[in-house]
């Protein structure tokens, strides 16, 4: 199979992925996007797509990338530009990226651009980086994305809570400082229990404990620090990805929402069950608190 169109599970169980892999959360294994990281650049800094799934549309869409040393360490931070070009084309004029890095670790910073990719297929990217050379990378886009997008209807479906596991062990697999146990408090509720019913919901979709992306523990840090000044304005849930540390298997809710794409995912939900926002791969709190507030506006 192309690494183009393995599922970024897929591929890093292959091990292909090692570059960008380091834990976060006491992590062991890996689940983000659904490409390869490809963007290696043994001259300068590389390039790596952390969007999850774009989708071919006339409307534009958010699309994350992070920066790179050769040995792996993440180097956000440096001005940078990013320009694409649709399968067989020409790259077009260069967009100023912003960099977020609120709540994320020094360096992990995550670049945003809006672009828009009207047609499926193998789009490349070009990544112009104040004081080092071009970065290519890939961006492949979906004809048929997987995941909710923006003004459809969120699937409802049942979500492990504390009083209804589902088999789900541990319900949460958020660690301390010191890698013991310290699950969130977003498993009170399951998704479709809420979704639909008049108030606000924000789904995150992440395993703490197994992401060795960087990101799937830090989003979900910041879910937990900025979801108290919401009050009763928005219903904060938390989806893990696995049944139990060790295995495969699915927990029914992702699967439904995410299919084989990766994670980490947040999206939010206004009061019919409609999706009024998603940010995917990697994001940063200033992010999360702009889609919160464009649900609750």
């Amino acid at each position: 199979m192309p690494i183009e169109s393995m599922s970024r599970r897929a591929f890093l169980a292959a091990g292909g992925g090692a570059l960008l892999l380091a834990a976060c959360g006491g992590s062991s294994s890996d689940s983000t996007a659904k490409t390869t990281p490809s963007g290696f650049n043994a001259k300068g800094l590389s390039a790596f797509r952390m969007e999850i799934e774009p989708y071919a549309s006339d409307d534009p869409q958010r699309f994350a990338f992070i920066l790179t040393k050769n040995d792996g360490n993440l180097a956000g931070g440096p001005a940078a530009a990013l320009s694409i070009a649709a399968p067989s084309g020409t790259f077009e004029r260069a967009m100023p990226a912003t960099y977020h890095p609120e709540g994320l670790p020094e360096h992990h910073g995550v670049y945003v651009v809006d672009l828009i990719a009207r047609a499926p297929g193998n789009w490349r990217g070009r990544v112009k980086i104040a004081g080092q050379p071009d970065a290519e990378l890939a961006l492949p886009v979906s004809a048929n994305p997987d995941t909710p997008i923006i003004g459809g209807m969120a699937p409802v479906v049942p979500s492990q809570t504390v009083t209804g596991t589902m088999g789900v062990d541990p319900l949460c697999t958020r660690t301390d400082a010191a890698n013991k146990p310290a699950p969130c408090a977003f498993h009170q509720t399951s998704l479709d229990q809420v979704i639909g019913k008049g108030k606000p919901v924000i789904a995150m979709f992440a395993t703490p404990a197994r992401c060795q992306s960087r990101y799937c523990g830090p989003v979900l840090d910041q879910l937990i620090a900025v979801a108290p000044g919401y009050g009763d304005a928005i219903t904060p849930i938390h989806v893990e990805i696995y049944k139990d540390l060790t295995s495969n298997d699915l927990i029914p809710a992702t699967s439904t929402w995410l299919g084989t794409t990766g994670e980490p995912w947040i999206f939010a939900i206004d009061g019919t069950g409609k999706v009024t926002g998603r940010l995917s791969g990697a994001f940063a709190t200033d992010e999360i608190k702009a889609l919160i507030d464009n649900v609750i506006a």
